[in-house]
């Protein structure tokens, strides 16, 4: 789950000046072009092959910088990206949910002109205090213009939040997610529905969901036959792209040859990628796994 200048999954103390303050040296397009390109650079040698992006607007468009400065900039490194690396990619645009509704409309109304860039709508920073419901309204009119949604629920706010999400919002992907553990109810209709949790484990250290990563439930969730992904989340403040996380997973919980092959599977089943370039990603995955000399994934 990568952000674009990197977003914050909470406001908290010890980091939203740090945050806001990097963010205020983004003014023009090539700004979001180099920071773009930067992520996709450091992606392709951990070996990404498609990206699912999230953006926050409105942590721009609040200080005076346009709506079109801030995607075009990240779009065009994004075309380059796929021709340079072969990452292909998506944009989820975000809402900041310690916002109003009323701003995340006026967001989505400054989109409208982009939307055949935008994959998805989705919602982050602060989570408690702002249930996805407060988000309806907003869901609800970019459903009507075609776009898909996902909402962060479950990290730092309660299982309830995830029913929310998929009820309220109709998320087809939920971000982090990994309160539902809690809630035994909801972890049997995620299992039989095989909705997606984009877990980020190193992120979730560093919010103290987790103390450690030993105590992660990863594992559980995916022995319990939850479609989950491993992400990276804000890597540039939380230490992990995506490779970073599988690694420090596997080592941190013991996860096996299967289990990793899974963990990437599921990333691709739980994409919005079309059915055609998905099952040419698993077909890829299928073959690495057939590799006679693979005993490992390190």
């Amino acid at each position: 789950m990568p952000d674009i200048c990197p977003r914050p999954s909470y406001i908290f103390t010890s980091k939203a000046p740090f945050y806001y303050a990097g963010c205020r040296v983004l003014l023009e397009e090539q700004d979001f072009y180099d920071l773009t390109w930067a992520y996709l650079n450091r992606a392709a040698s951990q070996g990404v092959r498609h990206a699912e992006i999230f953006f926050d607007p409105q942590t721009h468009t609040d200080r005076g910088v346009p709506f079109e400065t801030v995607i075009n900039g990240i779009h065009r490194a994004l075309q380059d990206g796929e021709a340079r690396f072969g990452i292909s990619s998506g944009l989820i645009l975000c809402f900041l949910r310690h916002l109003s509704a009323e701003a995340a409309m006026r967001t989505l109304r400054e989109a409208r002109p982009f939307q055949k860039w935008i994959l998805a709508v989705g919602l982050d920073s602060s989570e408690v205090g702002h249930p996805p419901s407060k988000f309806k309204d907003v869901y609800d009119r970019a459903r009507e213009a075609g776009l898909l949604a996902v909402a962060h629920a479950g990290e730092e706010g309660p299982p309830a939040y995830v029913w929310e999400a998929l009820d309220v919002l109709n998320a087809r992907r939920i971000d982090h997610g990994v309160r539902c553990i809690e809630d035994e109810r909801l972890m049997g209709r995620l299992a039989e529905q095989q909705i997606p949790l984009t877990v980020c484990p190193l992120s979730n250290v560093k919010l103290k969901v987790f103390p450690n990563l030993r105590a992660h439930n990863l594992k559980q969730l995916l022995d319990r036959g939850l479609l989950v992904t491993v992400n990276s989340d804000d890597p540039a403040y939380f230490g992990g792209y995506v490779a970073d996380n599988f690694q420090a997973s596997a080592a941190a919980l013991g996860l096996g040859r299967e289990q990793l092959l899974t963990l990437a599977r599921n990333s691709f089943v739980a994409s919005f990628l079309n059915e055609e370039r998905r099952r040419a990603y698993l077909d890829d995955v299928d073959r690495f796994a057939a590799q006679p000399s693979l005993k490992t994934i390190s």
